[in-house]
């Protein structure tokens, strides 16, 4: 059974900063891309950031270099820094993982953690 956990969302004020992690587990054979997505009220899903199996990163275009992504292999794990949070960063953010599975051959399964929330106020 493949999961993926994430951790590290809460409260804010504006201004400061958050670090998400979310690990993979399970059958797991590859990782290939990892990345973050989030969901705020009344609004549609949008990517945050994406990272590739040899750490080529791209981010969305709002973001202004505030939120950096990076990855431990070894771990199974992505991690997503917040820094210069605003209260529009407030969301739900998703950890989403293609992975290769045990026995599984080459094909990419598409997973999606369970969201954790983000609440940039004062």
């Amino acid at each position: 059974q493949v999961q993926l956990v994430e951790s590290g969302g809460g409260l804010v004020q504006p201004g400061g900063s958050l670090r998400l992690s979310c690990a993979a587990s399970g059958n797991i054979f590859g990782i290939k891309n990892m990345g973050w997505y989030r969901e705020a009220p009344g609004k549609e899903r949008e990517l945050v950031a994406v990272i590739s199996s040899d750490d080529n990163a791209n981010y969305a275009d709002s973001l202004e270099g505030r939120f950096t992504i990076s990855r431990d292999n070894s771990k199974k794990t992505v991690y997503l820094q917040m820094n210069s949070l605003k209260p529009e960063d407030t969301a739900v953010y998703y950890c989403k993982a293609d992975l290769q599975l045990e026995r599984s051959g080459r094909t990419v399964f598409r997973y999606w953690g369970q969201g954790t929330q983000v609440t940039v106020s004062s």
